[in-house]
């Protein structure tokens, strides 16, 4: 089986768009759990909704791979898995070190999606000395210290970042200098890298303020219903300072003595 270091995926020489890459992993995700459930076939409208994508874009980012279905039939779904796994390189073997194993990294060390993904974890790596030796996902913790010769000994050309802020760029750099050439960060920070040096950036809280967002996006609209128990709910907690503001608008005393509650406009 060839390892990563000796083989890189074609997408780019190929002309396929980044938009499309990054939607491929969705459609597999899909497709395979056609395929776990021995559903032959499959049409472009039931692998958009099942991808949350429409149709129309599906059987545009299909076209690029030269899958093109069959009117009345719809897409292959083995074949499909295997076209969208060779494009995506997930055919091979890829070696992987984790760095940091703090909670986040012994969650990721235990995933067990790695393996049946194509990606097999060869190392687990971390700067604290008790840790060296500790079995985790059974393997056992090595200390940084030896970070290049595991990345050579195992041809590793992925590495995940799962340390803290502060010590990410110093991990990043070693990794890039012994020959890690993409790098998966869950850092709260930004890795500078040089030319050809892939990072894809997982950031929890960050996803966390988009939902936020969108909650609090939601609840203004809500508010904007007349009779909605938000609207309810934000009336009733208005209501109680209409009393002073009405008490100024009559040029009674506010509840602080001469100076009314709300001033006037």
């Amino acid at each position: 089986m060839a390892t990563g270091r000796t083989h890189r995926p074609a997408t780019r020489s190929r002309g396929i768009p980044e938009a499309t890459v990054a939607r491929l992993p969705l459609y597999l995700r899909a497709l395979t759990a056609l395929s776990e459930r021995s559903v032959p076939t499959v049409s472009s409208e039931e692998l958009a909704t099942a991808a949350g994508v429409n149709s129309a874009k599906l059987r545009k980012d299909f076209s690029y791979l030269g899958s093109y279905g069959t009117r009345g039939v719809g897409y292959d779904v083995e074949y499909l898995v295997y076209q969208i796994s060779r494009e995506l390189g997930l055919t091979q073997d890829w070696p992987v070190v984790i760095v940091g194993i703090g909670n986040l990294g012994a969650a990721l060390a235990n995933y067990g999606g790695f393996a049946s993904r194509g990606f097999r974890v060869a190392a687990l790596i971390d700067a604290d000395p008790a840790m060296a030796g500790k079995p985790v996902a059974g393997l056992p913790v090595r200390h940084t210290d030896e970070l290049e010769s595991i990345i050579s000994d195992n041809g590793v050309s992925i590495g995940v970042i799962a340390t803290p802020a502060g010590a990410a760029q110093q991990v990043c750099d070693r990794l890039v200098a012994a020959g890690v050439t993409s790098i998966l960060n869950f850092a709260p920070t930004v890795l500078a890298v040089p030319d050809g040096v892939d990072v894809r950036k997982v950031d929890l809280s960050i996803e966390l303020q988009i939902l936020a967002f969108h909650e609090q996006r939601k609840a203004g609209e809500d508010l904007s219903q007349p009779g909605s128990a938000a609207a309810k709910a934000g009336a009733s907690r208005s209501g109680s300072a209409r009393p002073a503001a009405a008490a100024a608008r009559d040029g009674r005393k506010g509840p602080d003595g001469d100076v009314p509650a709300v001033m006037p406009a």
